[in-house]
């Protein structure tokens, strides 16, 4: 700055006058470094005033490097509050918008810590803000599913549902977002009128499968009365009845399966620690699936470890596994190739059903295991299929702690593969000690 060079040379100048004048040029240059020294540090000391208490000091009003200084901060300060304004701003919408949601919002710290909630909170969740803040959100919420959904690596992947603790009549579904630097965002919608609706849905289902067997108990009955009869029955009546029979054969296996999905709905999950021999279930579904392929001559592999059993419910097991092979043969065309496969490795143990059949299109995929769900309208009806057999398949893999992979391309066939957690295997050799 050269208010600041001229004031410098200004004290230069007057040291060498004074010096020279006196006799002591060296003494004078160093008095006069020293006043400068002085003088600058009264100014920053007013500068430091000014800064802590802009109200009770002025800025020191010096042309050069202070008005600068003074300049630039009042500039920072001038942007910083307008930052802040606007922050401000934008925090009271995201809190405004926040209160208006129907859902429980509450913001989480690294340790689970309540750092904001808004008013559904308190109605669905019992969190009341701000009087619970810094409360660990498992403090609050005693359900060993939010404690698990917090521990969870995948938590934005999933979803738990509990009872509401302000109203057990409410039915909560939460949810866990990552929205900040070691910040999370815990989300609780009511499904209430849904989880309802499918209760309604499963009492229906059920109860019509069981006021419809009577009637069709009867009917089949009749049938196979009138077809034991067959050479006093018209011949035109022989087809007629034939059709009947199957289809009444139709709608009882879809009851049956109906009544299956809802048992495997309603029941507690926990089962009992049964001891199953899978590859002695398979070698008996493996000649169920020869028979039902009859003249269309599959081709079928089978592998098997002896030495590989499971945990859990021979009936169900049986059930979800039949339902697979079925499957592969009913859509599979003649001479075509399906492999079975009961097999272990790190991950557990793994029940694989492959085949070159017609495949299934992408898009149906993550739909394929709903109930009634088909991938194309005429293809189940042809097969006999009732569409309820991979929603069987899946509600018995949920019981088990396993899960459902698939696989398919159209025209070349598919895979489905059921992997079981190791906890839910046992060897050969501890299934005959016990």
């Amino acid at each position: 700055m050269q208010a600041d060079l001229r004031r410098a040379t200004a004290f230069l100048v007057l040291a060498l006058l004074s010096g020279l004048a006196s006799g002591q040029l060296l003494a004078g240059l160093l008095i006069a470094a020293a006043g400068y020294a002085a003088w600058s540090h009264w100014r920053l000391r007013q500068l430091l005033d000014w800064l802590r208490d802009r109200k009770a000091h002025p800025a020191p009003d010096v042309p050069g490097v202070f008005e600068a200084i003074c300049s630039e901060i009042d500039f920072l300060r001038t942007r910083h509050r307008r930052r802040k304004r606007r922050l401000a701003t934008l925090l009271k919408q995201f809190e405004d918008a926040t209160s208006a949601l129907p859902d429980a919002t509450v913001m989480l710290g690294p340790e689970g810590e309540i750092r904001w909630a808004n008013v559904a909170a308190q109605d669905q969740l019992g969190i009341r803000w701000p009087d619970d803040r810094r409360q660990r959100l498992t403090n609050l919420l005693r359900h060993p599913d939010v404690a698990a959904l917090l521990e969870s690596e995948t938590a934005a992947d999933t979803s738990v549902d509990i009872p509401s603790p302000i109203d057990p009549g409410l039915r909560l579904s939460l949810r866990l977002a990552p929205c900040a630097e070691d910040m999370r965002l815990f989300l609780a919608r009511d499904v209430t009128r849904m989880h309802r609706m499918g209760q309604m849905r499963s009492d229906f289902l059920a109860n019509v499968s069981h006021e419809l067997r009577t009637p069709l108990t009867v009917v089949s009955g009749y049938l196979q009365t009138l077809r034991a009869q067959e050479r006093q029955c018209p011949e035109a009546w022989k087809p007629v009845l034939s059709q009947m029979q199957a289809q009444t054969d139709r709608m009882t296996s879809m009851i049956r399966d109906l009544l299956l999905v809802s048992r495997l709905e309603n029941e507690p999950s926990t089962l009992p620690g049964e001891r199953v021999c899978v590859p002695e279930m398979l070698r008996r579904i493996h000649g169920e699936a020869q028979t039902l392929s009859g003249d269309r001559r599959h081709l079928f592999a089978l592998e098997a470890d002896p030495t590989l059993h499971l945990l859990g419910s021979e009936s169900e097991l049986y059930s979800a596994f039949s339902n697979l092979v079925t499957n592969a043969v009913q859509y599979t065309p003649p001479r075509g190739f399906i492999r079975i496969r009961w097999y272990g490795d790190g991950a557990g143990a793994h029940f694989a059903v492959e085949d070159n059949g017609i495949g299934i299109p992408d898009l149906h995929l993550p739909r394929i295991t709903e109930r009634f769900y088909r991938a194309e309208a005429g293809r189940s009806r042809h097969s006999g299929g009732t569409g309820l057999g991979l929603s069987i398949v899946k509600h018995v893999l949920h019981r088990h702690a396993a899960t459902l992979h698939i696989e398919s391309v159209i025209g070349k066939g598919s895979l489905f593969r059921c992997d079981f957690p190791p906890g839910r295997v046992v060897g050969a050799e501890q299934a005959e000690s016990a």
